[in-house]
């Protein structure tokens, strides 16, 4: 049976397409790690895959700033094919360095579906310094996001100096309004973080740590879910592990919250395309 096939770029810098590929195949897809520049050669054809990755690490050191010559080196070499990729309702998705790839190339938000204009940007944490940290996301139900579907609370780490989503107001106000803000950070009940640190690791605009386009299929976090791709991966594993015992239930049974988020995407592919 053919299987769902997913593109994870690697490159200079970027350290977490290992992760990514696994997390994708544990979610039942078939992930190549493909080099930027065989992408751009032509060694690889992006039209003959189903989901792009942009995964995190730090591309080109984040000279120039986060994700930006990344950007800027896609654009210029195969910008038309990315937005045809788009146009045939494949998926995108874009995690930590990936995510401020997106919204440097105008991917993101992707408003009035024009994928070229920048209208939101990503900068340094407010706190000074790089995060490394296990962070609560609140999600919205009535996102278009095909990624997030059955989602309501997911727990996973970050790991930026730059992780601030930034706009104008009525920027913000929109993507609200149409349900773009996918994830925002929040306390461990589930409450907003209303921009309290640490809950909030960056001090984003509005607690935002995920955006996707008006169509839901171009997605982008600041948090990491391809690193919870196992329940002791959590800090919180041996409580749970008990937890689960007592409640007569085996410890870890099932997907995390991580590996779901990427099968969301793989079952969406699977209803549309074959």
């Amino acid at each position: 049976m053919s299987k769902v096939k997913v593109l994870v770029l690697t490159g200079f810098g970027l350290n977490c397409d290992n992760e990514t590929a696994l997390a994708f195949d544990m979610a039942g897809a078939h992930a190549h790690r493909v080099h930027i520049n065989t992408l751009i050669r032509g060694g690889q054809r992006l039209a003959d895959f189903h989901i792009l990755a942009f995964g995190g690490g730090f591309s080109w050191g984040d000279d120039h700033g986060a994700g930006v010559i990344q950007a800027l080196k896609l654009k210029n070499n195969i910008g038309q094919e990315l937005l045809d990729f788009i146009a045939a309702g494949k998926l995108v998705i874009g995690i930590c360095n990936g995510f401020q790839a997106l919204v440097n190339l105008g991917l993101l938000p992707g408003l009035n579906k024009d994928y070229t204009d920048r209208s939101v940007a990503i900068t340094f944490n407010d706190c000074g310094n790089f995060r490394d940290q296990w962070v609560r996301l609140s999600a919205d139900p009535d996102s278009p996001c095909v990624f997030t579907r059955g989602i309501d609370l997911a727990d996973y780490p970050v790991r930026h100096g730059e992780g601030k989503v930034v706009a104008e107001d009525h920027v913000l106000d929109r993507l609200e309004a149409s349900h773009q803000v996918v994830f925002t950070y929040a306390d461990d009940k589930g409450n907003p973080a209303g921009g309290a640190f640490p809950n909030n690791p960056n001090g984003a605009a509005r607690d935002i740590a995920g955006i996707c386009d008006p169509t839901g299929k171009i997605f982008g976090l600041m948090p990491h879910p391809e690193a919870y791709n196992h329940f002791t991966n959590h800090p919180e594993w041996p409580r749970q592990k008990e937890m689960a015992k007592r409640m007569g239930k085996v410890p870890g049974e099932g997907f995390t919250t991580g590996i779901r988020l990427f099968e969301n995407g793989v079952r969406y592919i699977k209803d549309q395309f074959f």
